[in-house]
């Protein structure tokens, strides 16, 4: 019985056989233009899975001639990458290796700069591929070295196109006839929500289920009934998720929790809980960053499915706390001074190295002492209102009994 994926069987070989994400591939594709005027440089693709990211790195290996390896970051080790570094060394790597990591977003910081030396002197010619945004887990030294190239969801149109060379594919090694009406392709392709992997697994199943003709309800009992999970699916239930948060909601918490992590959201749910803590929580409960922070490092070491045990904890905890968006909005109103031009003097005492006229507060009472720190356009501007709660309360009462009422 054949194990293989049958969307790693048909993975194209050359650009024309891509589909979707024109603005790369296509005729005048930024991408192909590069490749085929004998150009590869490093490359970040960022987007959704199923989109063409690992095709295209093969690809463009195929086309470049260079000694090429691949990792996938959910199971390398730094061992695995300072071994392919060694390769650089061999005959095969002499012309210089071009190292395909996926999942990159699984690297951590270190794992991640024993790549730059090797990329700096064109030893290691890198393409990295992540799902989730490159600002945020990749590395900058990484990022200032690399083209960024996003990956969109497929078309359904387009998907149709690699299910009719799927659907040849069956009939032909099974020895059968079986159609479908276009109709139906597009139906695939709409509930699998631009994923070319998944479309081409549901058509798979439906057509070993189906008689002569593959019908959208053959394809249905093979759906998960979760619907279209596109881009703005994502980014609604992360909406959702903190919107219940910060309306402390603890049951629509749960709820929204739940269906990202039925999705495989594990990364992008712990990074908009870690914004949670500190935007929506704050200062009402200053703790809550560095116990929500712990929750969600809990999570990742874990994985799915038992990461839902500390997310639950996380969310829940979040739903049920104290609310104060009050330090956020002190930096939202300095930003709008600074938008404005103002503030763009520092006062001489507090300009390093020279410090004149400045005070330093241990050594006076209450380790505090009245002198100006904002701009001189900017003296006795207010950005900081404390909220009312009471943490942030008991706050302004020590500094109104330190300050006299000059605070």
């Amino acid at each position: 019985m054949r194990n293989e994926q049958l969307a790693d069987i048909l993975r194209p070989k050359s650009f024309d056989d891509i589909v979707g994400q024109e603005h790369l591939f296509g005729e005048r594709g930024v991408v192909r233009r590069m490749v085929d005027s004998g150009r590869v440089t490093n490359m970040i693709f960022f987007g959704p899975p199923g989109t063409g990211k690992t095709t295209a790195a093969t690809v463009i290996a195929e086309a470049s001639g260079m000694y090429f390896r691949r990792l996938n970051a959910t199971s390398a080790s730094l061992s695995d990458v300072k071994q392919i570094l060694s390769e650089t060394a061999n005959v095969f790597g002499a012309g210089g290796v071009l190292l395909y990591l996926d999942e990159t977003q699984y690297f951590n910081r270190k794992q991640q700069q024993s790549l730059l030396e090797y990329i700096e002197d064109g030893r290691v010619t890198l393409i990295a591929s992540t799902t989730e945004n490159p600002h945020f887990y990749v590395y900058n030294a990484l990022i200032s070295r690399s083209s960024l190239f996003e990956f969109r969801p497929v078309r359904p149109d387009a998907i149709a196109k690699a299910l009719k060379r799927a659907l040849e594919y069956l009939n032909s090694t099974n020895g059968t006839a079986k159609t479908s009406e276009n109709d139906v392709l597009l139906h695939i392709g709409k509930i699998a929500g631009g994923d070319v992997r998944h479309s081409i697994n549901l058509l798979e199943n439906a057509y070993f289920a189906a008689d002569d003709k593959i019908t959208a309800e053959d394809v249905d009992s093979f759906n998960a009934g979760i619907g279209n999970y596109g881009d703005d699916t994502h980014f609604d239930l992360l909406s959702a998720l903190q919107k219940s948060i910060r309306g402390s909601d603890p049951d629509a918490t749960a709820f929204y929790l739940a269906r990202l992590l039925s999705l495989g959201e594990l990364l992008p749910t712990c990074r908009r809980l870690k914004i949670i803590a500190s935007e929506d929580i704050g200062l009402a409960y200053p703790q809550a960053a560095a116990i929500v922070g712990e929750c969600c490092a809990a999570a990742i070491e874990s994985g799915l499915p038992e990461a839902k045990i500390p997310l639950a904890n996380a969310a829940i905890f979040l739903a049920t706390c104290p609310k104060s968006n009050s330090a956020y909005l002190a930096v939202n109103a300095a930003d709008a001074d600074i938008a404005k031009g103002l503030g763009g003097q520092i006062p001489t005492s507090l300009q390093s190295p020279l410090f004149r006229g400045y005070k330093y507060p241990h050594d006076y009472k209450n380790h505090w002492v009245a002198q100006n720190y904002l701009p001189p356009d900017l003296c006795g501007k207010k950005y900081y209102e404390p909220g009312e709660n009471k943490v942030e309360q008991a706050a302004k009462a020590y500094w109104d009994a330190v300050k006299g009422g000059k605070g």
